[in-house]
Parts: structure tokens; C-alpha cells; sequence
């Protein structure tokens, strides 16, 4: 089982993956845009829920000095979780379609940039092997109860944003049953 911070950029290398393909599609690939969309809003809002839920307060509390790139962390994925949401309804044949997936691109990649290079290696440092591999654990279980959409205006701190398995489970047939 990964660490804590091995999972998140493990998450951050799949998201990598599927920006690329969507950059490399033409104008004419709208069935394949959206079904990539729809991936990257699933991986993006289960990513956010379990670093919200679960890395972010746990790095707040074991190491407090690095508290404000928690909280700019959490402000950029509240900007991301509302471009998420437009995505989420929005017809790839929008003329702003291809325009707000570039924007959201752009931002994830300058926090996942920020995050690697900022807020993981003092998070190491202050945290340890130990402690990382214990929240890793939580992650990779988080991961399965997290919501796959976004949720921009729920509370991104806890307790207000602890995820309720019940909507988790009706979040995912609804999923489900749109992928029919």
C-alpha cells in the first residue's frame, strides 16, 4: 500500500493521462470529449473528497506550519469543484465547452505543480514514513466511499464535509445509470 503522498501523486499521474488525451482529440471528437470529461470530473471530485476529508486536516494537525498552503489548497479546489460542476451539464458541443476544460486543465495542473513541489516534501518532513503509510491506508478506503461528483457548495472542512456513505452510494448508481 502506497504512503499518503505516493497515492495523491499516483492520482495526479492518472488525471496527467487523461488531460493529454484530451488535448490531443480534434474538434470533431465530442462523443470521446465527453466521456473523458466525465472521467476526469470522477477522478478530480474523488481526489478532492479525500484530500479534504482526510490529508488536509490530518497535514493541519501534525504539521501546522504549512497550514496556509492547506488553506490555498482548499480555495483552489473549490474553484475547481464549481468548473466541475458546469462541466458536469454542459454538451461538448458548447461553444465553451473545449474553452472551460482548457481553464480547468490549467488550474489542476498549477496545484497538483504546487503541491508536489510545496506542500509534499515539508508534509514528509514533518510527518514521517509512519504516519504517511497510516493515512495512505485511509486514503486508498476513503477513495471508496468518496463522492464522484462535484460537490462545490458543500463544506470542504471538517466535520461539515465528511463524506455520507448513503449519498456516496446513491452519487455512484446515479453515475451508473447515466453511463447506460
Amino acid at each position: 500500500m502506497p504512503d499518503a503522498i505516493v497515492l495523491l501523486k499516483n492520482d495526479h499521474k492518472d488525471l496527467e493521462k487523461l488531460f493529454k488525451q484530451f488535448e490531443k482529440l480534434g474538434d470533431g471528437a465530442k462523443a470521446t470529449k465527453r466521456k473523458l470529461v466525465d472521467q476526469i470530473i470522477e477522478g478530480l471530485a474523488v481526489h478532492a473528497a479525500i484530500e479534504e476529508q482526510h490529508f488536509y486536516p490530518t497535514v493541519r494537525e501534525q504539521a501546522p506550519d504549512i497550514e496556509d498552503d492547506v488553506l490555498e489548497g482548499l480555495e483552489e479546489h473549490h474553484i475547481v469543484k464549481w468548473t466541475l460542476s458546469e462541466l458536469e451539464d454542459m454538451s461538448p458541443d458548447h461553444e465553451r465547452f473545449d474553452a472551460k476544460v482548457t481553464v480547468l486543465i490549467e488550474s489542476v495542473r498549477h496545484h497538483v505543480e504546487e503541491e508536489e513541489q510545496e506542500m509534499f516534501p515539508k508534509v514528509r518532513e514533518a510527518m514521517g514514513r509512519k504516519s504517511l503509510q497510516e493515512l495512505g491506508d485511509i486514503l486508498e478506503k476513503a477513495k471508496a466511499t468518496a463522492p464522484v461528483r462535484p460537490e462545490p457548495e458543500a463544506p470542504d472542512d471538517p466535520p461539515g464535509n465528511l463524506s455520507n456513505p448513503a449519498a456516496a452510494v446513491v452519487d455512484r448508481a446515479l453515475k451508473a445509470v447515466q453511463r447506460e
